[in-house]
């Protein structure tokens, strides 16, 4: 499509049902793939880790063909999603996020999808619009939402500048021309022939081709100091003009205004249920605004009464919560402190309080409002920028001596307060690392850059045991509601005295041991605990609310890693100062619930 003028939302939405939304998101489990990387739905042969571990390096050339293959389109598509929807389901994911789908300037390989060329578009490498509307209404049926992966505040490599690579300067450069569909800067910044630029040259739609949608201010170098960060370039791509003002006066552009349509055009034609928002920290607050309540409005008026919008916010805890609250945003991703600290703590690297205490249970007045709730961050340890780690890349498992407490990252993922999200390939316990985002973002299909450095192989495996761990914990998760919605509490514990206390690192700063905590709903506890030794059961005493237990009610095992050395059931014990307690065995990298009967 070549402008927001080809369409009519009104024409679109009349008469059409919509979907409507979660009630609560934090009671779903979210899975982000990238479209490129996930399936092309023609997988044939799959991994044999004894096999084919690292086929694709064996020798200098070969290793260079899967080096080239991981900064290359490599054929994921839109059907190859659909063709997976079982896989997902049976894993027990309810949400999709999606990577960008949206057409892609033709003479880049941004397979990843952030350098949009026409927002009106999809990418022909991904599929077309039947595709499109398939997975969505396949995924419904599945009772499994969609949500798409958009960007506001820039757009592809769509031109050069008159200097070559010039750096972040407050007075706008001068253009020397958009790119045509080979890349060369060949069309006129000031009067684009946009017949002879179609479809492959320029940006798209045509309301946005114009030189006056962009900030021309060149590339950032200092990320953290403002307003660079929001006026400059994402190195070769390009920055959008959204507008200007404080946020309550905040006066959006017409380019950005055509945007937010754009991505209302999105919702009415292809009923998708949320949105990711990329790089929001590099957008003006009211600009941000100003899109959410566009979009919160419109879905309204179609019957999606709890579309969500997922925003990517970097720059830290306190950062990220006050322009949460600035931008009426629903949802923040925890890449700040949330996956190094989900992980450590998985891994016994660290103590377990540093984690639990980002989370808070319930707003009141005075709290540390630089905590989460669990219904407005999204939490994962694993992704496809992985931010928090800038020199090195490395998914969970690439830490081969802690591989083995893969699940017990999942488990922490699951049933601590948010909105948990699988990233694809976890549960088949990728180990991709390096210094570059490539190496975490390996194909799941039988292609040339496949996990475990392999090419030909899939990864489709039901069979492996963090998959069939995952399903499990998913399966629970979804019958147990204070598991998806409780309280949360980090339990003392004691071992064979009555000395109770908060795990507590020691002096290099690991912690090798139970960590236990409730969940507790409408009166009802459950106790989660997972063990972060390698080698050895640990019999621990935890405390258990004593205000809804009394001494010999019970608690039922629930689920465990390993059922023959946890028992089946447990009696409440008096505690000190009045308080109880139970007695739980858990096993060696491994994870046990329990649930009070009374």
């Amino acid at each position: 499509m070549k402008r927001k003028a080809d369409f009519d939302l009104d024409d679109i939405i009349a008469n059409k049902e919509y979907f409507p939304s979660p009630d609560h998101w934090e009671e779903q489990i979210l899975y982000f793939l990238m479209a490129d990387r996930f399936s092309t739905g023609e997988e044939k042969e799959l991994y044999n880790p004894d096999n084919d571990y690292e086929n694709a390096v064996q020798d200098q050339k070969s290793r260079q063909r899967w080096e080239e293959y991981g900064d290359r389109w490599n054929g994921g598509t839109l059907k190859g999603i659909t063709s997976k929807l079982n896989y997902l389901e049976n894993l027990g994911i309810t949400a999709l996020w999606i990577s960008p789908i949206f057409k892609q300037v033709d003479y880049e390989e941004t397979y990843h999808g952030y350098g949009i060329q026409n927002f009106l578009a999809l990418d022909p490498n991904l599929g077309d619009l039947n595709d499109l509307h398939t997975l969505v209404n396949k995924a419904h049926e599945r009772n499994i939402y969609i949500i798409l992966d958009i960007i506001l505040n820039h757009s592809g490599n769509v031109f050069s500048y008159e200097e070559n690579e010039p750096l972040y300067r407050e007075d706008p450069y001068q253009i020397k021309g958009f790119h045509n569909q080979e890349g060369k800067p060949t069309i006129d910044p000031i009067e684009p022939d946009y017949q002879q630029a179609w479809p492959e040259g320029g940006i798209w739609p045509q309301e946005i081709f114009t030189e006056k949608t962009f900030t021309k201010k060149g590339q950032i170098t200092n990320w953290d100091s403002y307003p660079e960060y929001v006026e400059g370039d994402f190195y070769s791509l390009k920055n959008i003009n959204t507008g200007k003002g404080k946020l309550t006066s905040f006066k959006p552009t017409e380019a950005f205004k055509v945007l937010t349509e754009c991505y209302k055009y999105w919702i009415a034609v292809a009923d998708v249920d949320g949105f990711r928002l990329d790089t929001v920290k590099h957008m003006e607050p009211g600009a941000t605004r100003y899109f959410a309540r566009e979009i919160h409005e419109f879905t309204r008026c179609i019957g999606k009464k709890n579309f969500n919008i997922f925003g990517e916010i970097t720059g830290g805890l306190e950062f990220t919560r006050d322009l949460m609250n600035k931008t009426r945003i629903d949802v923040a991703l925890g890449i700040n402190e949330i996956p190094l600290l989900m992980e450590n703590l998985a891994k016994g690297y660290q103590g377990p309080q540093k984690y639990f205490s980002v989370f808070k249970n319930h707003e009141l007045e005075g709290e540390d409002h630089n905590k989460w709730y669990q219904n407005n961050v999204v939490t994962m340890f694993d992704d496809h920028d992985m931010v928090i780690q800038q020199q090195n890349k490395a998914r969970f498992a690439a830490d081969r001596d802690k591989a083995v407490l893969l699940s017990n990252a999942i488990f922490i993922n699951l049933f601590t307060p948010g909105i948990p999200c699988i990233y694809y390939g976890t549960e088949q316990a990728f180990d991709g690392s390096g210094d570059n985002d490539k190496y975490v973002r390996e194909t799941m299909f039988d292609g040339e850059f496949g996990a475990f450095r392999t090419r030909k192989k899939h990864f489709f495996n039901p069979e492996h045991e963090v998959y069939k761990t995952l399903a499990k914990l998913a399966e629970i998760r979804k019958n147990n509601l204070p598991l998806q919605t409780g309280r949360q509490y980090l339990r003392e514990i004691a071992y064979e005295d009555d000395n109770y206390n908060y795990p507590q690192e020691n002096e290099e700063g690991s912690y090798s041991g139970v960590t236990a905590w409730s969940r507790i709903f409408s009166q009802q506890e459950y106790l989660l605990a997972v063990n972060s030794n390698l080698k050895e059961n640990i019999t621990v005493k935890t405390m258990v609310d004593s205000d809804l237990h009394e001494v010999n009610d019970n608690f039922k095992r629930v689920y465990s890693s390993n059922d023959e050395i946890t028992s089946e059931n447990i009696p409440v014990e008096e505690a000190p100062d009045d308080n109880t307690a139970i007695t739980i065995t858990v096993p060696a990298a491994g994870h046990v619930i329990y649930r009070h009967q009374g």
